[in-house]
């Protein structure tokens, strides 16, 4: 039995989740159950980081990806992120990166740059 602690609302449920059956205990909504499957199947997190940037008064640009990638992809995704460089200006929701790694998730920016 894993034990896990939820972080989907400021609840914090406490969490048990059967390794074979994964099914899932100590949650108050369904989204917590939800949770607690997805963390032990296939855990996921949204990446956020910085890429280079040409052309502006800062050196780098903030982004994130559109939506949770595998944990197990985060470093090969920084990898990715370390080979990009965008050039100013740059918009929020810009994509600097189409599909990383074949998850579906692009790399956006965060934050307008003139």
């Amino acid at each position: 039995m894993a034990e896990l602690i939820c972080i989907v609302c400021p609840k914090g449920c406490r969490l048990k989740v059967d390794e074979t059956t994964f099914a899932v205990s100590g949650n108050s909504c369904e989204k917590g159950a939800e949770y607690g499957k997805t963390e032990l199947k296939n855990p996921t997190r949204t990446l956020t980081s910085t890429v280079k940037l040409e052309n502006a008064a800062l050196p780098r640009c903030p982004v994130r990806t559109s939506a949770p990638i595998p944990k197990a992809k985060m470093f090969d995704a920084m990898s990715v992120l370390e080979g990009v460089t965008l050039t100013a200006p740059v918009k929020i929701g810009q994509v600097a990166v189409k599909n990383l790694l074949g998850t579906g998730a692009d790399v956006i920016v965060t934050r307008n740059i003139d």
